[in-house]
């Protein structure tokens, strides 16, 4: 593939694509403390082109995540605070009347930008959440009958507070299912805290990410070239026979009442084809498909009540299948 370059001047080539987007982790710890995997999980994403879910207490630095990542990035982003009043029109956008030509014109709405944070977004009802699933599945809003394109780069990074907090609607299994990841963001280690501390009482300011050092590492032509090189990266039989075998046994699983999809088989192997990329190799092991099977499948299955009131979790659930499928040599 030959390079190219977009006009920030980022080159196009895999090789130099890996290693900006390798060095996106050191840009974005400028802002954000510890929270190296959830950086990974979002790289990962918009290599397969899929959307992010981020679960977490309130106040883990779920949002300036997100912005400090569509920064290094070079990205637009728009962000919409769900609320229970929102409606789908705040999000795709709507018709408006202009009285001086007499005719109705379109007003795009937030959705239309590379990385849409979607804050809270199970704080607002099903209905509002649905008006995602066109623009997430299609990349596309249609508005009385016309069909919209989305830009290219398009990832949604919704957040979500833990479905046991009060005023809040669960995700209907459709929309789950459409997000390629859920990632879940912990409370910072002792350490870490300490070290977010400090940086405040520096002055650091989490609403000037520039004033921060945050500078733009990659940008698109680097995110093309990855994924033109992720595409290439080779899958043997046996390793797409052991994401089926994964995925089948979820299906059968005591401890679940809905297992993976054929989607969501398609997601692991796309996510685990990324990992390997990322990682410098060419081809996927069965530890690259384990080591994306707990983000990528933990939120598109569902426990029996037996089994949670037992204190089974969706990740030890899957941990179990990932300890009984025969591993392939």
């Amino acid at each position: 593939m030959d390079p190219t370059t977009d006009n920030a001047g980022y080159t196009g080539d895999a090789g130099t694509a890996r290693a900006s987007l390798e060095a996106l982790r050191a840009e974005i710890a400028k802002a954000v403390v510890g929270q190296d995997p959830a950086v990974t999980g979002l790289v990962v994403a918009l290599l397969c082109r899929g959307h992010v879910l981020l679960e977490g207490v309130p106040g883990v630095a779920k949002t300036l995540l997100v912005r400090t990542l569509a920064s290094a990035l070079e990205l637009d982003t728009k962000r919409v605070q769900f609320t229970p009043d929102l409606m789908p029109s705040d999000v795709t956008g709507s018709l408006v009347y202009d009285t001086r030509s007499a005719e109705f014109s379109f007003q795009p709405g937030p959705v239309f930008t590379n990385l849409l944070l979607a804050d809270e977004i199970n704080r607002t009802p099903p209905k509002t959440q649905s008006s995602l699933l066109e623009a997430m599945e299609e990349r596309q809003v249609t508005v009385d009958g016309t069909p919209r394109p989305l830009p290219e780069p398009f990832l949604v990074a919704a957040t979500q507070n833990p479905v046991e907090y009060e005023g809040t609607y669960p995700l209907p299994e459709a929309q789950l299912d459409r997000f390629l990841l859920k990632l879940t963001i912990p409370l910072p280690s002792r350490q870490d805290e300490i070290d977010v501390l400090t940086r405040h009482a520096e002055g650091f300011n989490p609403r000037d990410l520039h004033a921060a050092g945050v500078r733009p590492v990659a940008g698109p032509a680097d995110l093309e070239a990855a994924r033109a090189a992720v595409a290439k990266t080779t899958v043997s039989p046996e390793i797409t026979a052991y994401v089926v075998d994964i995925c089948r046994a979820t299906r059968e699983s005591p401890s679940l009442t809905l297992g993976v999809s054929p989607r969501g088989a398609t997601a692991l192997l796309a996510t685990a084809r990324a990992w390997a990329w990322l990682t410098g190799r060419d081809y996927v092991t069965p530890d690259d498909v384990k080591a994306l099977a707990l983000p990528t499948l933990r939120h598109r299955v569902q426990l029996r009540p037996e089994a949670e009131m037992e204190g089974v979790t969706a990740d030890s659930a899957i941990n179990a299948i990932l300890a009984h499928v025969p591993v392939p040599r």
